[in-house]
């Protein structure tokens, strides 16, 4: 898969103290997503059983044990993941996942 905006990752562990433990588990998401060849949602559900899937190929994981959560939108005929959020809980909840 070819991520898009992994500059979104960087910037949320670099730019927040209190969520430098968010990087290593990201960063392990992110090398294992770089060679998943998802051509479904089921595809997604095999390799990560927690993560949610929506609507519009949207996708969302729990990272550093369901501390962080992780938004993508996913274009399975292109193989192509566009990180659309990252953040704690709270933040989370304060956004629409289906449109952010």
């Amino acid at each position: 898969m070819r991520i898009v905006a992994v500059s979104t990752l960087k910037r949320f562990w670099e730019n927040h103290a209190a969520c430098t433990d968010a990087k290593a588990p990201l960063e392990a998401w992110y090398a294992f997503a770089g060679k998943a060849d998802w051509a479904s949602p089921a595809d997604v559900k095999k390799d990560f059983g927690s993560a949610s899937i929506l609507k519009d190929g949207r996708v969302v994981f729990n990272i550093a044990g369901n501390k962080y959560r992780l938004v993508v939108r996913i274009n399975y005929p292109y193989r192509v993941v566009y990180i659309r959020f990252i953040g704690t809980h709270v933040q989370y909840d304060a956004i629409d996942a289906q449109t952010i």
